[in-house]
């Protein structure tokens, strides 16, 4: 910093202090007409001179001191004249020791808050491997704009000597951030996100959203600025080099192979389910096959069935006969002819050996009948008549209710001592117990047999 020296400072300057650049992040102001750096009064604010900020910039007062640097800060829109309630950190260091005109020193920067200043980069061509085929190494470029400004002026001048600032440089060191993120995201896209390399163009806006992530907390932390985006422009990729080529051939090698597995695949597929089809059609037509035989051969049975009854009962008929002429001649079917004590043929005897037959055989058709109706699906179940409903009833035996018994029971009770007249009884439909004496349907039970009269 200049040195003022009173000896060439005249009265009567009083200085506007304001920005006119057009377009600036960091600015040092110096009176208008004199070049940076040429003249002392750009380090010698005078009291009284004006101060124009406006919205959106600081100003920033640097006073340098043996024990240290100080700053005041002055928030735009701001339009007045200098004086020390304007500037408190330089009150408490000079007191009031310079008013009434006298310059102090001090140099004042304008910060530009409302701009946002964008920084193009580009990543020249770099080797990407595709995690599938890590020996073909394939060349991709990067190219974008990172958007940015300064959010917190009093972290980013903790961060950057304002006197030293030029944007030019910063600029660069941006530039060289964006450009080392860009370059490991894109290296690392493949792998991190299983990903072909020659899909890499396509997939700008998911490694776009990789970069701002990782990029933002780095620049606020290390620049003290706020990313407000990054545009991805172009991923390139170099089909001429020898890497892309190298790994399209065994691409659509691979790609062929798989093709030809899958086709293979699907033709023994559809040759599967046709032979299981035809097994399953094959096992099909044998049950009905064999339904329809067994069905025909037990129509069969059933159409016969008249003649085999006769056939049984003819059986019958015939060991009916031979059983007869067994008895004739051992006495059982002969009659005693007079006082010779002689044997004759027993009519009697023979008539019931053949009635017996007669229902021998027919019991035995009926049997037959019966399983035969049993085993044809064809045969009309019999006609079952329903049981024949019972009288039954409940009987209190030592204050429990026993039973239901039915009406024999409860007779064979009677006999021995357990139901009497005055018995409990109740059945299904009275209201409450009865005495047994007093039912309708067991006052039988309690019937005297008159004695019989003497003759």
């Amino acid at each position: 910093m200049a040195i003022w020296n009173p000896r060439k400072a005249t009265g009567g300057f009083m200085d506007q202090i304001r920005c006119d650049e057009p377009s600036y992040l960091i600015w040092k102001w110096h009176p208008s007409g004199v070049k940076l750096g040429e003249g002392n009064r750009e380090n010698a604010i005078r009291w009284g001179s004006s101060l124009r900020v406006k919205d959106g910039e600081v100003a920033v007062f640097v006073y340098h001191q043996k024990n240290g640097t100080y700053q005041d800060f002055i928030e735009g829109p701001f339009d007045q004249q200098i004086k020390t309630a304007n500037l408190p950190v330089l009150a408490k260091i000079v007191g009031l020791a310079y008013e009434g005109g006298t310059p102090f020193q001090a140099e004042v920067y304008f910060i530009n808050m409302a701009r946002i200043v964008q920084v193009r980069f580009a990543v020249p061509f770099f080797d990407v491997y595709d995690p599938r085929f890590d020996d073909f190494g394939v060349p991709v470029a990067v190219r974008g704009t990172v958007s940015f400004h300064i959010k917190d002026y009093r972290e980013f001048i903790k961060l950057h000597r304002l006197i030293n600032f030029n944007l030019d440089d910063f600029q660069k060191q941006i530039r060289d951030v964006m450009c080392r993120y860009a370059k490991d995201t894109v290296a690392n896209a493949p792998a991190a996100n299983n990903i072909p390399v020659i899909q890499l163009e396509s997939r700008v806006a998911q490694i776009n959203d990789v970069i701002e992530y990782n990029v933002s907390e780095r620049m606020k932390e290390d620049f003290g600025v706020e990313i407000t985006g990054v545009d991805i422009g172009a991923i390139e990729i170099d089909k001429t080099s020898a890497g892309y080529r190298q790994l399209m051939a065994v691409t659509k090698e691979v790609t062929t192979a798989t093709v030809t597995a899958q086709k293979e695949a699907t033709v023994k597929n559809i040759h599967d389910k046709q032979r299981i089809e035809a097994h399953d059609y094959e096992e099909t037509l044998r049950v009905r096959r064999e339904e329809g035989q067994y069905a025909a051969h037990k129509q069969t049975q059933t159409a016969n069935m008249g003649a085999f009854q006769v056939e049984k009962q003819a059986e019958v008929g015939v060991e009916a006969a031979r059983a007869l002429g067994q008895m004739g001649e051992n006495g059982a079917g002969s009659v005693n002819m007079g006082n010779g004590g002689g044997m004759g043929f027993n009519p009697a005897a023979m008539m019931a050996s053949m009635a017996l037959g007669g229902v021998v055989g027919n019991k035995m058709a009926e049997t037959m009948n019966g399983a035969m109706s049993g085993v044809n699906p064809y045969a009309q179940p019999a006609a079952v008549p329903p049981p024949i409903p019972t009288i039954s009833y409940y009987v209190a035996i030592n204050g429990q209710a026993q039973g239901a018994f039915p009406l024999e029971v409860l007779s064979q009770m009677k006999q021995n001592g357990q139901l009497t007249k005055d018995t409990l009884v109740w059945k299904q439909g009275m209201a409450n117990w009865e005495n047994a004496g007093n039912v309708e349907d067991l006052r039988s039970l309690f019937v005297e047999m008159p004695p019989i009269p003497n003759s």
